[in-house]
């Protein structure tokens, strides 16, 4: 039987998410699965879901998508932090202006993930 991997605490994978996230290339995206993945926690999509929700501004949370390459409605961040780090409602919209920006090409609301998924070689 092989040894059990310890859980990350929930901080300390939300880190290592943003630490992930903040090598996403501008123009590229990862999905929440991928990322888990990445990290050795494969069933953790929500978990990446959860660290996105609550990421430091300076993390590109736009980049991280859902399976089917859409985007998904961001909670924003807690009501402890200031209002500039609190993600406006509407950021959906913000997402996708955001990835447009950057080159990522959107139909129907999903991005070409054949076209602009980052694989990184390690986490």
């Amino acid at each position: 039987m092989g040894a059990v991997r310890p859980q990350p605490s929930g901080l300390t994978f939300a880190r290592a998410v943003w630490r992930l996230v903040r090598r996403i290339p501008r123009g590229r995206v990862m999905t929440y699965g991928q990322v888990a993945a990445a990290l050795g926690r494969p069933g953790a999509a929500r978990r990446v879901g959860w660290a996105m929700r609550i990421c430091p501004p300076d993390v590109p949370w736009h980049r991280v998508v859902n399976a089917q390459g859409g985007i998904s409605a961001r909670g924003g961040a807690p009501r402890r932090w200031p209002a500039a780090a609190r993600v406006p409602s509407d950021s959906m919209r913000t997402q996708r202006l955001r990835l447009e920006a950057e080159g990522v090409a959107l139909r129907r609301g999903r991005v070409a993930l054949a076209r602009h998924r980052w694989r990184p070689r390690s986490a």
